[in-house]
Order: C-alpha cells, then sequence, then structure tokens
C-alpha cells in the first residue's frame, strides 16, 4: 500500500464494470462502522471502501500513502446547497469559502466554477489564488496582522474586501492608499463578545480574543467613526466570526442580533447604512457518529430569519448577507488513506497500531484533541470491534486516535480516516522532515492528482550551506 511517489501518475481511470456498487444495499451497523459514509463513499463487492466511482486500495497503490482524498461531488453538493439554502431566504447573498480550511489552486477553480467568493488570511493563499485566475473580486483579504507588503498586494489585485482587523491596520491603510482615486472596499472585523463554547483554540467572538473590534468596550464603534475619515478606503459593512466547529445556532443567533443593533447604531448616530453584513462562518461537521451539527437548511434558516426580524425592528433595509463556510463544505469531503505497519501489544493495557504518517499529516489531534472515525478501508465488510489506540511513526509519542474501533488489524491494511478535508493538508508539516503527502481529487470513477507528493530535494530545496561550512 504504500507505493512510492515517483510511479504518480497525473490521471487514474477505474472501469466501470470493474467496480459494482451497494448503492441500493444500506449499510448496516452491526459491525459498528461509522454511521456518516457521506457524499459518494460506498463499500463495494470487494469490501473495499470507494470514493466518487475509485476504489481506495486502488487509489493507495497508484498514489501511495498517506494520501488525502479529496470527493469533488461532496464538495460541489454541499457548496450548492448553500446557496440555495440562504438564497431562498434571504435577498441578496453571498457565499465565500474560507480559503484557509483548504486550498490549491486547482481547488480555487473548483470554488469559482461552484460561483463561491473566496477568503485567504495570507500573502500566500492570495498568490494562490490569484495565480489559479480566481476573479480578484470576489477575493476577501482577512488577518489579524497583515503586513504593509500583505496589504500592497491587495490593493495591487483590487480584491472584493480588506477585512480589518484592528487599529494599527487602519494606520497603515491611511497611509498606503493615499491618492487612490478607487478607494479600496473594506469590512470591520468586529467581536461580539458571544463564547462560543467550543475549543478554546478555535474560539475567536469572545471579548478575550485577540481579533477585531470588541462591541463591549466602545473599540468597535470608534473604529467605524475612524475608518470614515479614510478617504483611501470605503467601509462597506461590518464583520463576525464567532468561532469554528459549533453544532448549534446559539451562538450565531446571538451574533447576528448584536451586529444588527450596531448596524442600527450606526445610522442613527453617523447617518451611516452599511451595505454588507459578514456573519462568519463556523457550522461544524460530524466528526464522531454522536455529532449531530444543524443542517444547513437549518443554520440558514436560524441566521436569515434572527437577521430580517432584528433589521425590520429597526427599520434598516437589508444588507447583502456574506457567510464563510469553511470546515463544512470540505470537511466531510475529504479522506485521509494511511498504511498500518508495526502493532505492539501491550498484554492488559492496549494495542498500538502504527501507520506511515501522524502528526505532520494532522496536527489536530495534538492540538485541540481533535478525534476521528476511522475503518480499515480494505476490509469494510468485517467486524469493527477491536479497541485500539492509532499512533503516527514521528519521533515522539504522536498518538492520533486513541480508542479507535476498527477490524482486527493486520501490517499492510489499508487504513481510513473520516472527515479530514478541512485543515489537514492546511496544516501540514515537514516534522522529522516528512515529506507532505499528496492530495487527489476524485470523482465519477476518475481520480485527478491536485497536490503532489514531496520528494526528498523539495525538503533540502531551501537549505543554504555557508561556503565557510563546506
Amino acid at each position: 500500500m504504500r507505493g512510492a511517489g515517483s510511479s504518480e501518475r497525473k490521471t487514474l481511470r477505474i472501469a466501470r464494470h470493474a467496480v459494482r456498487l451497494h448503492r441500493d444495499t444500506p449499510l448496516t451497523w452491526n459491525h459498528r462502522l461509522p454511521m456518516h459514509l457521506l457524499g459518494t463513499q460506498h463499500i463495494n463487492d470487494a469490501g473495499h471502501l470507494e470514493i466518487g466511482g475509485v476504489d481506495t486500495v486502488a487509489l493507495a497503490r497508484e498514489f501511495g500513502t498517506p494520501l488525502y482524498v479529496m470527493d469533488e461531488e461532496a464538495f460541489r453538493r454541499k457548496a450548492r446547497e448553500y446557496l440555495r439554502a440562504f438564497r431562498s431566504r434571504y435577498p441578496d447573498v453571498q457565499i465565500s469559502f474560507a480559503g484557509k480550511a483548504f486550498l490549491c489552486t486547482g481547488f480555487c477553480k473548483l470554488v469559482e466554477q461552484e460561483g463561491l467568493c473566496l477568503d485567504v488570511a495570507s500573502g500566500g493563499e492570495l498568490h494562490t489564488a490569484l495565480l489559479a485566475g480566481f476573479p480578484a473580486e470576489r477575493i476577501s483579504l482577512h488577518g489579524n496582522n497583515k503586513s504593509v507588503a500583505e496589504l500592497e498586494m491587495a490593493l495591487e489585485a483590487r480584491v472584493g474586501h480588506i477585512v480589518v482587523d484592528n487599529f494599527y491596520e487602519l494606520d497603515l491603510l491611511l497611509e498606503i492608499t493615499r491618492g487612490r482615486v478607487q478607494p479600496q472596499p473594506v469590512l470591520l472585523r468586529v467581536a461580539p463578545g458571544i463564547d462560543p463554547h467550543t475549543h478554546r483554540r478555535i474560539s475567536t467572538g469572545q471579548v478575550d480574543t485577540k481579533f477585531g473590534f470588541d462591541v463591549g468596550s466602545g473599540a468597535a464603534w470608534a473604529a467605524i467613526r475612524k475608518a470614515a475619515e479614510i478617504p483611501g478606503i470605503a467601509v462597506k459593512g461590518l464583520h463576525c466570526h464567532v468561532g469554528s466547529q459549533l453544532l448549534d445556532t446559539e451562538c450565531h443567533e446571538a451574533s447576528v442580533g448584536i451586529m444588527a443593533d450596531l448596524l442600527a447604531q450606526a445610522k442613527q448616530e453617523l447617518g451611516m447604512e452599511f451595505s454588507e453584513l459578514n456573519v462568519g462562518g463556523g457550522l461544524g461537521i460530524r466528526y464522531l457518529r454522536h455529532h449531530e451539527p444543524p443542517t444547513i437548511d437549518e443554520f440558514a434558516e436560524t441566521v436569515t430569519g434572527v437577521l430580517k426580524s432584528r433589521l425590520d425592528d429597526h427599520g434598516l433595509r437589508y444588507p447583502t448577507l456574506l457567510q464563510e463556510p469553511g470546515r463544512s463544505l470540505v470537511g466531510e469531503a475529504g479522506t485521509t488513506l494511511y498504511s498500518i505497519g508495526s502493532i505492539k501489544e501491550i498484554p492488559g493495557l492496549r494495542t498500538y497500531v502504527s501507520v506511515d504518517g501522524g502528526l505532520s499529516d494532522n496536527p489536530r489531534p495534538a492540538l485541540y484533541e481533535a478525534r476521528y472515525e476511522v475503518v480499515v478501508a480494505n476490509r469494510m465488510d468485517e467486524p469493527h470491534d477491536r479497541v485500539v489506540t492509532i499512533s503516527g511513526k514521528h519521533c515522539e509519542t504522536d498518538v492520533l486516535f486513541p480508542d479507535a474501533m476498527i477490524t482486527d488489524p493486520r501490517p499492510g491494511d489499508l487504513l481510513a480516516v473520516l472527515s479530514t478535508g478541512a485543515y489537514n493538508y492546511a496544516m501540514a508539516s515537514n516534522y522529522n522532515r516528512f515529506r507532505r503527502p499528496a492530495v487527489v481529487l476524485v470523482n465519477d470513477g476518475r481520480a485527478d492528482l491536485l497536490v503532489r507528493r514531496e520528494t526528498y530535494d523539495d525538503l533540502v530545496r531551501s537549505d543554504v550551506m555557508p561556503a565557510r561550512l563546506a
């Protein structure tokens, strides 16, 4: 299963007659398989996990492991669901994909094709989008500490929005936009003071946060007044984001209400009626079988219902509503494949099952105590009833998935980790000088390489040997 990257072909085609799917046979859960095989995930007649009409065993053989697999149809379906759910309930909506969740040039094309806008959070993400030909007017630049170079890059590209995060950025924009004929559209990011009750490292909307202008202290109001006096920018509206992986709508209900009140205050006291309101993203996904996030329809109903009600109470016209989903668009579209290697039994304690990746391709378990459902992809038709600890191969503890329920493991088995489309490839590193994995896009029986596997030469490409040491 651990095929070398040197034999990777750009396209893999699976003959349709070679794989017959149980598409009409519902999955049964007596084998304790995860209850949320999603999108175009199926179990084929060989007992293998299949995604987008492609057998994962064939993918691992062709492209090697570790391997990120992105389900094109699952992403497109979510994108269309978001647009339909919000546009059927609110007159003017834009859905922006939060590129920090997963971004490469090929994926930018999918985002563009589905009619979405794109959020970027660094010069590197902006460069990626522009290189892919993504329309600059549909790009928003985020970040709590944008450099002058990043701001100038955004201005030169004429991005649709710069989301201003602090007074320092307002001072920078005052200087670098002097003399511009066309003012740069901006949104002001505010912190509504909502505690999202998610992991502390993905909470962003509370008072104690590095992001945005705090509402409660008056900073947001001061920012509105200051930004209105800078001739080189045009304040189109306000932005907020309360947190990530939210499994209910309570925080969004509260934050939308606070934002509507701030819009009303701006009109009453400054005569400014903003034309845009961005309420961020944050909707969670099903990482584990017991997770039950709101559906996109439920989420849209809540957000638009509260917003329209509060705007009507204040007698305000409806601004353009912007949403920034990331994880909820791509999280469940991604699967990571590993090859199982050594197995260590500690009688009466635990069994360690080691895979050929780990911390470098998925740091989220170490960062957030993130949990996932895992399956043995080449033996999906066997009982998944053995409790093991899945470990990576890095030179430290590197526990990926404690207490994972899988079928009795064997060296050479193929392990599939579900719902890894968000923040896995995006956070991958070269720790221990591991090569970052390849990314493959699957759809309708075809697999296309989105990102090639790094080579060992890639690892040393930026190294410099001082002449005195050579």
